[in-house]
């Protein structure tokens, strides 16, 4: 941990994990951001399905777009050109005591709520508190499992206590969203459901239409406005998210005008609708914009809380039967990689077999993992020659064999005579065309799987509470993984309402792989237990991987500026909504 002093306690403007900031003290701006940037005009957003709340901290509910990242800040900003350093936002500079059991912060006097109060220690610690009690969501319970409390040292001082040395957790307290104690007018914070968020942040909502859309207009007392980790952000005087039922809607009102700015997901409408007279006379422009985001994975995930998906081999035989290669040249255009790792696309990802130091962490368990976790590396099936589909599901049928299914009167049945059957559960009715043929192939081993689109508040219900077969699931993943991987993978989020851990994973070996990545010491400590953990994962054929586009695929109207450098690390929707402006 670099904190700019041998001593890692005196009090600075920047920290970072495991090497020196980028930027110096008192730079100006962030490279990616253009510090004269005019600010003016209106941005309008869309997002799919719908919303019922502006609390974002809650498990129940829907909440609206924006809010978090327009309405609240933190502590520390983080910089999306280096793998994870903060800078000053609320708190103006940060110290970790010696023995590393807490970090102190002083916090900018000049912090404002948008109603003009300061932000306090007062306001942090009930921030901190409420979050990890029982009204909020479960998430924040795991991820700061290791924070024991926050303690106001005065007015505008505040220290984190920790349970034990975590060499990230003073970088967690510093991304806590912070928000006034008077927000909801002292009600439990479960019921503070539609009352307007009372932030520190450069926006408040101005206008809500409960599903259909949300504003927010710009603060003009807003504090930070000239902070060096603000300028040449937030540039527009309104911005508005409006709602659509699905992608096709959204891809129609977007060519008709109704917003400026679509990320595109869906390959097909990229490849074959993302075009015509607008797109030509340069009305709308269309680019894909280069990252070097960590991939992570994404793929039809099983609920191993079924039985029928607790034996490996029957997950294995259903995972062969998807065919990547013939998807990805007739439906995906080919433009997809298949991801191959829980962290795809970074240097966390697991190559060959293990070695050094990944071999010393995996070889007291290597009675309890598969032969081939250090034999070969992990490759997803595939159907290159001189692979094929037959052959693959010949693989399947030998797999379902031994693992005790037959097949008879019309389906593939167990020594009960109960069918093997499940349902794939959908958010996304464009996701159809591409389960249709899985469930195709699946139906040549007699498997019965069906499949159904939800909107998405069902969807995510279904997901928190665990009410699945198969559902499919992105695991997003930073440069940094750190404590969210407990509520990704470990035993102790398997059965928690709420909890990433939807596949509901309960191994000993995958709680030690996680906890060493958890407390590793220094970067290269993390990389290699990232790896360990990432051969587990793969070898226990919990989900038949999807895919990924190293490329963030966008498509606006043009009317806007943008910086002449991208971050390294970025979604594309907040570097519009942060980054870019209005051309007039």
């Amino acid at each position: 941990m670099w904190l700019m002093t041998a001593q890692f306690a005196a009090a600075v403007p920047a920290i970072a994990l495991g090497y020196a900031p980028k930027y110096p003290t008192g730079f100006s701006h962030f490279d990616y951001a253009d510090a004269f940037a005019p600010k003016r005009g209106s941005l309008t957003l869309s997002a799919v399905g719908n919303f019922d709340s502006l609390n974002p901290f809650l498990l129940k509910g829907i909440a609206a777009v924006g809010i978090t990242d327009l309405v609240f800040e933190t502590l520390m900003e983080q910089s999306l050109d280096e793998p994870f350093s903060q800078y000053g936002l609320l708190a103006r500079d940060v110290a970790l005591a010696r023995d590393r059991l807490s970090v102190t912060y002083q916090l900018d006097p000049r912090a404002r709520f948008s109603d003009g109060s300061p932000v306090l220690a007062e306001d942090v610690k009930f921030s901190f508190d409420t979050l990890k009690s029982q009204l909020a969501h479960p998430q924040y319970r795991f991820y700061w499992a290791d924070i024991k409390r926050a303690v106001v040292v005065d007015e505008r001082t505040v220290r984190f206590e920790f349970a034990r040395v975590n060499p990230e957790l003073h970088l967690l307290t510093g991304q806590i969203p912070i928000f006034s104690h008077r927000w909801g007018g002292g009600k439990p914070f479960d019921k503070i459901v539609t009352d307007s968020p009372l932030g520190s942040g450069p926006y408040r909502v101005d206008e809500v239409q409960l599903g259909k859309k949300i504003s927010f207009g710009r603060n003009p007392d807003y504090w930070a406005k000239d902070l060096n980790t603000r300028r040449g952000m937030f540039n527009y005087d309104r911005v508005a998210f409006i709602y659509y039922k699905d992608s096709t809607v959204q891809l129609e009102a977007f060519k008709a005008g109704e917003f400026d700015f679509v990320a595109v997901s869906n390959s097909k409408q990229w490849a074959r609708d993302y075009r015509g007279p607008k797109f030509s006379q340069g009305l709308i422009r269309k680019a894909e914009l280069k990252h070097s985001n960590n991939a992570g994975m994404q793929g039809f995930v099983f609920n191993i809380r079924r039985d029928i998906f607790k034996d490996k081999r029957v997950r294995q035989a259903i995972g062969l039967a998807l065919d990547f290669e013939w998807s990805n040249k007739n439906l995906f255009y080919g433009q997809y990689q298949r991801c191959n790792s829980y962290f795809s696309n970074s240097e966390l990802a697991s190559s060959g077999v293990p070695q050094g130091d990944e071999l010393k962490l995996l070889e007291p368990y290597r009675d309890r993992l598969p032969p081939e976790v250090f034999t070969r590396p992990w490759q997803p099936p595939t159907t290159n020659p001189p692979g094929s589909l037959r052959a693959n599901l010949r693989q399947a049928k030998s797999l379902l064999a031994q693992a005790g299914w037959t097949y008879r009167d019309g389906a593939l049945r167990n020594a009960k005579g109960e069918p093997l059957e499940f349902e794939i559960l959908l958010a996304e009715k464009g996701f159809e065309r591409i389960v249709g043929p899985f469930a195709r192939n699946l139906a040549r081993l007699g498997i019965l799987a069906s499949y159904r689109t939800v909107d998405i508040a069902l969807y995510q219900r279904r997901s928190d509470t665990f009410d699945f077969d198969m559902m499919v699931q992105a695991f997003p993943e930073s440069q940094s993984p750190g404590n969210e991987q407990m509520n990704l993978w470990h035993s102790s989020a398997a059965d928690k309402e709420g909890s990433n851990n939807v596949i509901g994973i309960k191994d000993p070996v995958v709680d030690a792989m996680v906890e060493k990545l958890v407390y590793a010491p220094d970067r290269k400590a993390l990389v290699t237990a990232t790896h360990a953990l990432d051969r587990v994962l793969l070898n226990g054929d919990y989900l038949v991987p999807n895919w990924f586009t190293p490329t963030h695929r966008i498509a606006y109207w043009d009317k806007f500026g943008f910086p002449k450098q991208l971050p390294l690390y970025y979604s594309a929707t907040e570097w519009m909504l942060r980054f870019s402006w209005a051309k007039r």
